[in-house]
């Protein structure tokens, strides 16, 4: 059985002094949740604060984006190392508003998801098409060029401590939301895709979420889904009740 896991996307959301404020709210309305695993991802700039406030609790910390270098001239950027002095535990890689305004490409999440899995972070990687890759019919091609570059030169071990975000950019901040049926056709391929590049076991393991509109209203229909392992939320993600109410669909 794959453990559920519910991740709290904030993107460029929350001031430091907001984040801790959240996060409590957040605690108390999750502590008594068992079976589902809690992440919460913050700004860079609210990384102290939020760790600070998750400490102790049933709440991990996570990252938005890393460095693939260790250190150096590379400026704006942060290194895994950084993040985890900071008590980040896992790392947000190849989102699509990185892919589309920042020019992350699948070569990049690989160079980046090395680094993270060298420095013993966990990273949570995103896939997924848009919607006029969705209506030309080359969703499952898209999905397999990003997951087999994405993940090329990863070692079976290393391949079962990733964590797979399938996240319709046609849903992305839309108010889409792709059908239960339609979010599970794609988790399995993802899952045949695993299978491919190392084997049955790791394909099994592997926790897959659904990144597209996540919200308390459809989250556990899309997660009773057999392929699909929790969530990695947006704008839900920004109120402690409809982000709990999301990870309590998990249980």
């Amino acid at each position: 059985m794959r453990t559920k896991i519910v991740a709290g996307n904030w993107k460029m959301n929350k001031l430091p002094s907001e984040a801790a404020a959240l996060i409590d709210g957040i605690k108390d309305l999750v502590k008594d949740v068992q079976g589902v695993e809690v992440v919460v991802c913050p700004p860079f700039t609210d990384l102290k604060d939020a760790a600070a406030a998750v400490k102790g609790s049933n709440v991990a910390l996570g990252a938005q984006n890393v460095a693939w270098a260790e250190s150096g001239a590379f400026t704006g950027e942060i290194s895994a190392g950084m993040l985890k002095d900071l008590g980040v535990e896992y790392v947000i890689i190849g989102h699509s508003e990185r892919r589309q305004y920042f020019g992350e490409t699948d070569e990049t999440v690989n160079r980046r998801l090395k680094a993270a899995l060298a420095a013993g972070l966990k990273p949570i990687v995103c896939v997924g098409e848009k919607l006029e890759e969705r209506e030309a019919g080359q969703m499952p091609a898209v999905i397999e060029k990003q997951v087999k570059e994405g993940f090329a030169d990863l070692s079976p071990e290393e391949l079962a401590k990733i964590v797979i975000a399938y996240e319709p950019v046609w849903a992305i901040g839309t108010g889409k939301t792709a059908t239960p049926k339609e979010a599970q056709e794609v988790h399995a391929l993802i899952r045949r895709l695993l299978a491919e590049i190392a084997n049955a076991e790791v394909a099994t393991s592997v926790r897959i979420q659904y990144g597209g509109s996540m919200k308390p209203a459809n989250a556990k229909e899309l997660m009773d889904q057999p392929d699909i392992d929790g969530g990695l939320i947006g704008g839900a993600a920004l109120k402690a009740d409809s982000f709990a109410d999301i990870v309590k669909a998990g249980v």
